[in-house]
This record gives structure tokens, sequence and C-alpha cells, in this order.
């Protein structure tokens, strides 16, 4: 069991450092004298650094822009986190563990910061709040140990190397999906992007000037929603002074990535005393995707990586805080005496309890979905621990009152008690697998079909944690009560995806995996253990996961065709009318398309047929163990090897032919006539000025057919790159808008006072909208609808390029 161990180290005292161990414990090489040794130690962080820095290079990223977000990073994040997170945890365990985790803690703090920065009209200051940190530590004598510190552990070079792997894998997997796919800028009026990417910049660009953030597209509205992420945008624009599409479209996602897969490392190791489960927690969180039993879309939400890793800052933001929360959580709750021949040191005392403050309530609006299942993970560990010790677990109890804490004041303070339209619907989430409005099936007929629905969700977004079965299996349901602690949280997030409504209730899904890596990596490493493999047996299994990964990926490419199952059912029908109905309906629907289950059958026939290679492969193993005595409990290893990698092709098939491709699917059009005069306008204007635009709506064609309807209001590029708020632009994002079932604008007189500005405009609306509502320039759009010749005269015209026109208001 000590295969992936540490060397033991005292809880009170620095771990001693002894030479470090290869994966099966046998100690390497002393590591080479003075700067030779420390180039070999650094050379892993070093290459990653390399690739990721050549990525932004290769996609265009100004070599001054990449320089700054450097200077910011370590400047106000890395330093400030660092010194206050060695000043909190006990004692030292590795350079990387208080480096990222001092990162996070960063993160914390700059949230902090920019609540006292913003609120005191001291932005332009911000890039001096680290040193509200750094003086102290300067300063006072029993602060200043932790500038410099000894008595680290080092960790093996060949698990550094596989650290570094997992980042180089998000860099290079970010580049060719992403970085490479959306301009920086758009090159003409033909240019596209991804839907969101606008909104989540306006909502940065309404941070660098709101306290708290307002809805950029409704000036004045309240911002009911999980925003921290893009305070962490606006201060790095503002401290690094950088331009807020360099810092969303360029360097914030990769740096984020690397942090995850870095923290995913270090926490896995601290949680489960086995410093290899750290880098295969990183790859089961990233490198493996859904199993989608084919190139597409995953039916269950969001997607984990192919979509979610750079759509959804907010996601890829709150993943490094969710781990941090996790380890403190975690590291209160091992028990010393299983760490006999592992251990790392404790964070200790108080300090778990303040760190575990710090990364709740950033967790808590950084992803609405973290606490709420964090919170469940606690309460099945809490319980688990009254009824089997048949005494309260007061460390479960007070962890579970920080995080509810957290919990109630991003409920009453950040969300204002709005839901965003989720609703409580249990398979609501499912039920379109196993619909049958014309009845076509009968009651055993539906049962199977809702079993194979259920059967599908489960194989497509929890195959990856199935290093948790043999954990579970082998203690008999005995675990430890950080094992309970991330077993609730990987059940609580598809559980609560299945008892709610709305695509949204996907991320909740993402949040337990979280959790379930980490349980499914630490299964994993105990297999290997068990299974005691020599160096000849881990050369075939390396070997075995690299041909099953090439075979899968060729079996599942998109041109793989499944058009064999309509011919099959159909030649059933023509044989047996009445005995295939079921297979007919399961296969291809009902006659008005709906109530089908036949999207799901890719996931459901590659899922059967995994589990039956699997069970035939496990009988075989099993017989020619008996006949020879080294195959046996490795069977085991090779299987759940096999289960853990199903989920590779949905990455390595993204990269040749993005199934989200950012200039295709959920794009829109973003001329470069309107960012050139929305940049204009931020470079002519005050934060505080208000827009007014005639522009509301999204339109795929861009604005093509000047008669068609305005059905669809997700119109935010004005917002987003003029970082200034607009009176009335694009609504569809707006709370209220979401927890409802009404699409139009809530304040209508207001709406059509902004639209007879630009169609029917007099001096006295002119006056009422600069009066009133704070109203500077008039933006129009003329391919929406060209300005009334009035306004020329009611209003000054400072910029036109053709397709638009600013008007001042005085």
């Amino acid at each position: 069991m000590g295969t992936f161990h540490d060397t033991p180290v005292a809880a009170d005292s620095p771990p001693a450092v002894p030479g470090p161990r290869r994966p099966d414990g046998v100690r390497s090489r002393p590591e080479g004298p003075g700067a030779l040794g420390a180039v070999w130690r650094f050379l892993p962080a070093l290459a990653a650094l390399a690739l990721l820095l050549a990525t932004l290079v290769a996609s265009d990223t100004p070599l001054n822009s990449i320089a700054r977000y450097g200077f910011y990073i370590a400047w106000g994040v890395l330093l400030p986190g660092t010194l206050v997170y060695r000043s909190l945890r006990r004692a030292p365990h590795t350079l990387l563990e208080d480096l990222v985790l001092g990162a996070v803690t960063g993160l914390v703090l700059e949230l902090a910061a920019w609540a006292l920065f913003l609120p005191l009209g001291l932005a332009g200051a911000a890039v001096l709040w680290p040193l509200l940190v750094v003086v102290p530590f300067a300063a006072v004598p029993r602060l200043r140990r932790h500038w410099w510190v000894r008595g680290y552990a080092k960790v093996p070079v060949g698990w550094s190397w596989a650290v570094a792997g997992t980042v180089a894998l998000t860099s290079g997997y970010l580049y060719r999906t992403y970085l490479s796919r959306t301009p920086l800028m758009p090159a003409d009026d033909a240019s596209r992007q991804f839907v969101d990417l606008s909104y989540q910049m306006s909502l940065a660009g309404n941070a660098k000037h709101a306290f708290p953030l307002t809805l950029p597209q409704a000036s004045g509205e309240p911002l009911q929603y999980h925003w921290f992420a893009f305070v962490h945008e606006a201060m790095t624009s503002l401290v690094g002074h950088l331009d807020l599409p360099v810092v969303q479209l360029r360097l914030m996602i990769p740096a984020l990535c690397a942090l995850t897969m870095l923290v995913a490392a270090v926490v896995a190791h601290r949680l489960t005393g086995r410093i290899w489960a750290g880098p295969i927690a990183g790859l089961l969180l990233f490198a493996v995707g859904e199993f989608n039993g084919g190139h597409g879309q995953t039916p269950f939400g969001s997607p984990q990586t192919t979509l979610m890793v750079w759509g959804s800052v907010s996601m890829t933001y709150s993943q490094p805080l969710l781990l941090a929360l996790i380890a403190t959580a975690g590291d209160a709750l091992r028990r010393p005496e299983r760490e006999t021949g592992a251990p790392v040191p404790p964070l200790g005392g108080r300090a778990v309890y303040v760190l575990t403050v710090l990364f709740a309530f950033a967790s808590s609006a950084a992803k609405a979905t973290s606490v709420p299942v964090t919170l469940a993970a606690l309460a099945l560990a809490g319980a688990v621990g009254l009824l089997v010790n048949r005494r309260i677990p007061w460390t479960v109890v007070k962890l579970g009152a920080i995080v509810a804490a957290a919990q109630l004041f991003s409920t009453a303070v950040i969300f204002a008690f709005k839901t965003y339209g989720l609703t409580v619907d249990p398979f609501s989430n499912l039920r379109y697998g196993w619909a049958d409005p014309q009845g076509l099936r009968g009651a055993s007929g539906q049962a199977v079909v809702v079993a194979l629905v259920l059967f599908a969700f489960v194989v497509n977004t929890q195959l990856r944690v199935a290093g948790a079965l043999p954990l579970l299996w082998r203690s008999r349901l005995k675990l430890e009560p950080v094992q309970w602690f991330l077993l609730g949280g990987a059940v609580a997030g598809p559980a609560v995806f299945v008892l709610v409504s709305g695509w949204n209730a996907g991320y909740f899904t993402h949040a337990g995996l979280v959790f379930g890596v980490l349980l499914s990596a630490w299964g994993y490493c105990e297999s290997f253990e068990r299974a005691d493999l020599g160096r000849a047996g881990r050369a075939v299994l390396a070997a075995f996961a690299v041909g099953w990964t090439v075979l899968l990926t060729w079996f599942v490419v998109d041109e793989h065709d499944y058009a064999w199952l309509d011919r099959l059912a159909a030649h059933l029908h023509a044989l047996h009318p009445t005995r295939s109905g079921f297979l007919r309906a399961f296969l291809g629907g009902n006659p008005d398309g709906n109530g089908s289950a036949s999207g799901l059958f890719p996931i459901v026939a590659a899922g059967l047929a995994l589990l039956g290679l699997g069970v035939l492969c496990a009988l075989l193993w099993w017989g020619l163990s008996r006949a020879v005595p080294r195959m046996r409990r490795r069977g085991g290893v090779v299987l759940l090897t096999a289960a853990l990698l199903a989920g590779v092709p949905t990455l390595v098939l993204d990269l040749p032919k993005p199934v989200w491709d950012a200039t295709v699917w959920g794009s829109m059009p973003l001329p470069a006539s309107k960012v050139d005069a929305a940049r204009w306008v931020r470079a002519h204007s005050e934060p505080t000025d208000v827009l007014a635009t005639n522009e509301h709506c999204w339109s795929y064609d861009d604005f093509a057919d000047p008669t068609a309807p305005c059905k669809d209001y997700r119109d935010f590029a004005l917002s987003a790159y003029s970082e200034r708020s607009v009176l009335v632009e694009g609504w569809a994002f707006a709370p209220r808008v979401m927890a409802g079932t009404d699409p139009g604008f809530w304040d209508q007189p207001l709406l059509a006072l902004n639209d007879e500005a630009f169609y029917r405009p007099t001096a006295q609306l002119l006056a009422q909208l600069h009066d009133e509502h704070h109203v500077r320039y008039l933006f129009v759009n003329r391919k929406v609808r060209a300005e009334s010749p009035e306004l020329a005269v009611l209003a000054a015209k400072v910029f036109d390029n053709g397709r638009i026109g600013v008007y001042e208001l005085h």
C-alpha cells in the first residue's frame, strides 16, 4: 500500500528532505549539485510554461500583453496569496503546493481588494493593493520568515513531468479549439464570435467601475448572478493595464486551466496520500471527456471540456477555488492514523477553518453550483459519522456552518434569492428520452427505455468516476470521513441535475465531477498498488492504454454510421409488425418526431458493448489466472484503465474537427465596424457615461432581412467592447428574464423612449435621456434601421463609419 506514498513527516515539524522516490518506492539517485540540480528539478515547469507561451504567441497575443500579464500574476495574485497561505498552514510540504494554493488564496484576496478599492473610487490605484500584504510581511518580524521557506519535500522528477504534461495538454487543446479559432479582434464585417463571450466581457467591463456589478445591457439593473470571475478579469485589466479582449480571449482561460491542473495534482496528493493520484485526477478532469459513443454533442447539459472549459469563464474560474475548498475541508476530515508510512503534513488547527472560510465565500459566487454540492458532501460525511460513531462529528459541523454561511451570503446578498430559471422538476432533463406521447410502448417497453436512458446518463457523465468502485468494494463501504465527503459530492452533482430543470443544471454535474475524479484517482491508485506490477508489467499496461485509446478513437470517428439500425428496425417491422413497435419507437421515435431515444442510442449501444466486453474479459482473465499465477489480482487494474480511458476519444476527436466551433455553433456576427465604433466610444467617454442603441437583437445573418422579426435578444457587443452601460441593449440574460417565461423587456415605456430617440427624436426627448438617464452617446446601427435625419440636427455626430453612427448629447 505504500507504492505511491511520500516519506513520513511529523505534523508539527518541517518534513525531512530525502531524495525523491520513483513511483515504485525506490529512491532516485541524488540530483546534481548547485545550478544543474535546480535546472533539472524545474525543467518540467519551464517546459510547460514555454509551451503555454508558445500557444499565446502563435495566436497573435501581443508580447507586451504577455509580459504585463506575467507581472500581474506575480505581483497581484501569487505574491500576496503565497505569503498569506504560508502564514496559515502549519508546516511546509512541497514548493508546488505553497505556490498553487497560494495562487488560489491570491484570487480570494483579489476579491477583497476590489471590494475595498472600487467603492472608494481608487480603481486607478488598484495596482498598489498587494502592498497591504507585502508591507506587514516585510515589517513584522514573525511574518518575515514566510518570504523564504526551507524544508520542502522533493517530488519525483517523473511526477513533475507528468503534472507538466497535464498543463501542456490544456494549452495545446485550447490553442487548437479556441485560441486559433477566436480572433482577438474581428478582421472585417463578416467576422463571428461565440455568443456568450461578449456577454462575459461586458460583465468584466462593468466590474472595472461598478460596485456591486449591474447588468451592462440595462443600465442600473442589479445583477443577481455569480460574477466573481469577472471581478478577476477586471482586476487583471486594471492592475496589469491590459485590454479586456486580450485578457478574456487569450490570457485568462489558458492560465486558469493550467492552475486547475496544478491544484488538482496537489489536492489529490494531500487527500489521498498518494502522489500519483495528482496527475491522474487532472487527466480525468480534463483529458477524459463525456462518453458519447460517437463524435457529437453531449445530450445531458453542457460538456465538461469541449465547450465549457473556454465558453464559460465562471466555470473555469471556479474550479481551482472549488478544488482548494475540497482540500481544506477534506484535510480537516483526514484520519492521522491512516497515514502511517505516507503522511502529508496537515494544514493544522485553526488554519484549516480560516482557509475554508476564504475558499467557501469565494466559491459561493464564483459558480452557483459549487457550494451546494459541497454542502451535500459534508452532509453525507456528517450523517455517516453520526451513525457509525454515535456522536456528533463536530469537525463536520464546523465546516458545514462555514459552507452554509457562504451559501446564505451568496443566496441573499449576491443572488437576492433569485433562482435564475432553475426549478425543482425531477427527471425533466432526462424525460425527453423516454417520452411516449403517442403511446407506442407498453409498460414493459417503457420501463426498458427509462432504464436505458438512465444508463446512458450515467455512462455519458460518470464513467470517469469508475475508479471509486473498487474503493467502495474493497472497503465494504467502511470508508474514511474524507472518502465519504468526496463520495457525497460526486453523487450530489448528478443527483441535482436529475432533480432540477434546465440546461444550466449541467453545471451541478461538473461540480460533482471535481469530487468524483479525486475519489476515482484514489481508487485507481489503490488498484494499481494491489496489482503490484513490476517494470515490465507497467510498460505492458501503458502500451495497452495507448492501444485501447487508439482503438476506441477509430471506432467513434464522426464518419461512423448507425444507419443500419434504421434498416434493422424497418426489417423487423416488416416481419413482425406487432412485436417491433417498441424497437421502432426506441430507434425512430413517434410519428411526430418527439419522444425518441434514438439520439441516445450511440451511448447506449457503446456503453452496453463496453460493459459486455468488460464482463467477457474479466471471465477470461479469471480463467487464465488460475493457470498463470502472475495474472492474479491484476485484471482489475486493466479493466479499470479501460473504463477510465473510454471518454478520451471525445477530446481527441475534437482536435481536428471541434464540435463546439466558436465560428459556427452558437456564433453571432461581430462586425469590425461595430467593434471599432464601440472602442472609439470607450476612448472618448467616462466610465459613468451611459449609451443608447437601436440594436437589441441577435441576428444570425447580420440583419440581411430588415423585415425579420426580433426574437432573440442576445446582443451584447456594444457594452462588451465599449465597457460602458447601455440603457437598453440585449436583455436575454437578465436574471428577471431567465427566471420567468416572458422574454420581453420589463420596462416597455423606457424601451419606447430609447427607440424614439433614434427614429422620432425631439429636443425634449433627448434632454430627458441625457438628464434623467445619463445618456451621453446614441449608437445607431444602420443595418438594423437608419436613424431619422432630425437626429443630426438635434445632436452632434461625432463618429461615422457608414454602418455605425455615434451622436453625442449635451
